[in-house]
């Protein structure tokens, strides 16, 4: 092992690198293991361990992607929020197919999941929306998100508007704001190893149950 590989494998904690991922019994559910590499992940001080890519695409196949945060999970999916007018709700709206992936390089993991998405009610959404600061709150008002901006300053004017309107009251969360939930129907966890020997566990939808299979790296 070379010393740069050993500097990394020390950086992981004692995690993953030199000890991998086990053969999993199949009574082991991917959201457990999802907890326990979140929690992993939070504990080693990387910053915005919530961070994934988020990929959609248009009914014709064509694909983008953007970072954006992970705000729940659990065995009912995976949810973040965003503007109901922005690019990536027109392409799931028409599309309802995403894939998300958290990647952590410190820890030298990732992973990656595929599913369906729906929104989130209007009642989970408003939830989740009073947790927020108040000046992310009213930014959601003011931004027209993935629409043309002539310049900086009409954004910086709709946001003192905002902030008037909602002057002395709460914010609340504007109808054109929400949630979507992915409902994964395969989850991998990408383990890396020494010499690119990387360990790769994937889930799939089995019925209401869960099959693993191991991949090559």
């Amino acid at each position: 092992m070379s010393l740069k590989a050993r500097i990394r494998s020390v950086l992981t904690l004692g995690r993953g690198v030199t000890r991998g991922l086990p053969d999993p019994g199949r009574e082991r559910d991917p959201f457990e293991l999802f907890d326990e590499w979140m929690r992993e992940a939070r504990e080693s001080g990387i910053a915005l361990p919530e961070a994934m890519s988020v990929s959609t695409a248009t009914k014709d196949g064509v694909p983008s992607a953007r970072m954006m945060l992970l705000k729940a999970h659990g065995p009912r999916g995976f949810v973040f929020y965003t503007n109901y007018g922005s690019r990536k709700c027109a392409e799931l709206d028409a599309n309802p197919h995403a894939a998300l992936l958290l990647h952590w390089a410190v820890l030298q993991r990732q992973i990656r999941i595929e599913g369906t998405v729906e929104r989130t009610t209007a009642e989970e959404s408003a939830d989740y929306f009073r947790t927020r600061p108040r000046g992310v709150r009213v930014g959601a008002w003011a931004s027209r998100q993935s629409a043309e901006i002539p310049n900086r300053r009409e954004l910086e004017d709709r946001v003192r508007e905002f902030q008037q309107r909602f002057k002395g009251e709460d914010v609340p969360a504007p109808n054109f704001w929400g949630g979507y939930r992915l409902t994964p129907w395969c989850i991998e966890f990408w383990q890396g190893r020494v010499d690119r020997l990387h360990d790769r566990l994937r889930y799939e939808r089995d019925g209401d149950d869960w099959k693993v299979v191991r991949l090559y790296p």
